[in-house]
């Protein structure tokens, strides 16, 4: 009996030492840290003809005292490429993503493109959104100007 309590009493002892210590240590935030600032995180392509320009751009600049390294740019969809600069952007600069949607694919669009950085906010979500549309689908025939109420043409 008197073991059990040993142990026991061990046992309680060891619980509270390991639950007393910090498992995961606080990362110091870097006051130098490159701060990411895109002039828009959306872009609204509105309606567009099937096969249009799918081409758009979100500027940005570091507004941080480190450069600022886009590690990763990555789509949600394999029909939305997305191009940025592999160059450190220095404090103060501007530079770009570049997005390319495949407007061959009628239909919303309603894409994400994810930019990995080492900013102090490191994951930043740009979208992409609107209408493709097929014209020759849409197209309206021509009117013919005719009297609803004339006689029709014998033959």
């Amino acid at each position: 009996m008197k073991k059990v309590l040993v142990t026991l009493g061990v046992t309680i002892m060891m619980g509270f030492a390991v639950m007393a210590q910090d498992a995961t240590p606080q990362p110091v935030e870097n006051p130098n840290s490159p701060i990411i600032t895109f002039e828009k995180t959306t872009h609204d392509y509105g309606t567009v003809t099937k096969g249009g320009d799918g081409a758009c751009e979100f500027k940005f600049k570091n507004n941080g005292v480190e450069p600022l390294i886009l590690s990763n740019v990555s789509s949600s969809c394999g029909c939305t490429v997305p191009e940025w600069p592999r160059e450190p952007i220095l404090k103060g600069k501007s530079a770009s993503v570049k997005v390319k949607y495949d407007t061959n694919r009628v239909g919303p669009i309603n894409k994400t493109i994810t930019v990995m950085s080492n900013a102090k906010v490191a994951s930043i979500q740009l979208k992409i959104v609107g209408n493709v549309v097929d014209a020759t689908n849409g197209a309206q025939m021509p009117q013919n100007n005719v009297n609803p109420s004339a006689a029709p043409v014998a033959k």
